[in-house]
């Protein structure tokens, strides 16, 4: 059956955890409202019941968007995500909302629904790098996370390496785990001077820069990046964006060990209005992450015009294809050539510009929303 053909099929009542949908769970969050929006889109005689937590915080999402879809409901559900009585009141609510498919965008999910589930894997990060996690915190996730996949009636992972991992750990038939890719928010493409001069001014930073985005936790690779950028001399400062964890304080401690401090700044998590602009003024984003399930800054860097080094490690060789500079992450030499070869040449910098924006434009919404609409029509009763 063609997809076209499949689309056409009789209408569906789809449901959807929209609990995710706000400030706490910004990855999350993104994933659910843009899949959601996109779907609204593509589906127009499906129904899509988004489940909402009454009075959830939500600075980042506009839900009036949602609510102005005509195939779009948004219905109340009275429990946080994680609570125990979920279980129980998650197939209630199915049945009251005659839902033909639910999908859960993380791993806490309801395991006896009377619909076929769909559950979202983006990375088994606790354990593929199971540094920064307690021996009691992998144990707990690998048990949610298997309960996850083998209650539900297919797994979508957003890569294929999040797929091979998954493959790899819980022993699934393959035939039950889909790839379905992000993409980068529309909102992505190079911005003008004056608003990247804007920003730079709003947050502090210099005219040139080099740029990494994303937390601060031991995948991220940041001592070393740390330590690659001091080997490669003259250069914009480096320019470290995102939200910090405590726990974490080894890239202060290097940039300070290393006598970086001002030439390293940590100017804390970014407005989401504020990206697009600040990775339009890097000079070069940077991305050594030793583990991704996705890797998405690698890809809105790159739909923003900005020329990108990253890893060559799980996901992100999927992602940016032959338009970056991919490196092996242990290795801070190759780490520091890498940024060098590309502050020094202009040519190579314009290319990986071009071939940025053609591999970010590859990657689309709408196809996410069509391969998981694919997967809701396969699950659904005639």
């Amino acid at each position: 059956m063609t997809l076209s053909q499949s689309v056409a099929r009789r209408p569906l009542r789809i449901g959807i955890d929209g609990r995710y949908i706000a400030d706490h769970y910004p990855g999350i969050g993104r994933y659910t409202f843009s899949l959601v929006e996109a779907l609204s889109r593509l589906a127009a005689d499906a129904t899509f019941v988004v489940a909402l937590q009454p009075g959830q915080p939500n600075s980042r999402y506009d839900l009036d968007q949602l609510v102005a879809r005509p195939n779009v409901r948004l219905a109340p559900f009275p429990l946080p995500p994680r609570s125990p009585l979920e279980q129980v009141r998650w197939p209630q609510a199915a049945r009251r909302w005659a839902l033909d498919v639910f999908h859960a965008p993380y791993f806490y999910m309801p395991y006896a629904l009377p619909c076929p589930a769909v559950v979202t894997i983006y990375d088994l990060i606790p354990l593929v790098f199971p540094q920064g996690f307690s021996a009691a915190q992998r144990l707990s996730f690998h048990l949610m996370v298997g309960l996850a996949v083998r209650r539900a009636s297919a797994v979508i992972a957003v890569s294929a390496a999040t797929r091979t991992d998954l493959l790899r750990y819980f022993n699934l038939s393959p035939n039950r785990v889909h790839v379905t890719p992000l993409a980068a928010d529309a909102s992505f493409y190079p911005r003008p001077p004056a608003e990247v001069a804007a920003v730079r001014a709003r947050y502090g930073l210099p005219n040139a820069y080099v740029l990494y985005v994303g937390i601060n936790k031991p995948h991220k690779n940041l001592p070393r990046l740390i330590e690659a950028y001091a080997k490669i001399g003259e250069a914009p400062p480096l320019v470290l964006a995102g939200r910090e964890d405590p726990r974490y304080p080894e890239a202060r401690r290097q940039a300070e060990v290393l006598g970086l401090g001002g030439r390293v700044a940590f100017p804390g998590d970014i407005a989401g209005a504020d990206l697009p602009a600040l990775y339009s003024g890097a000079s070069l984003f940077v991305f050594p992450s030793l583990y991704e399930g996705f890797g998405l800054p690698p890809l809105e860097a790159m739909a923003c015009g900005t020329p990108v080094v990253c890893s060559n490690r799980a996901s992100l060789p999927e992602i940016v294809g032959d338009a970056a500079l991919t490196v092996d992450p242990d290795d801070v030499e190759a780490i520091a050539s890498a940024m060098r070869r590309v502050l020094d040449d202009a040519d190579l910098r314009e290319s990986l510009r071009q071939r940025g924006w053609a591999r970010a434009a590859q990657f689309s919404w709408e196809h996410t929303a069509q391969e998981t609409l694919r997967i809701y029509r396969m699950l659904a009763p005639d």
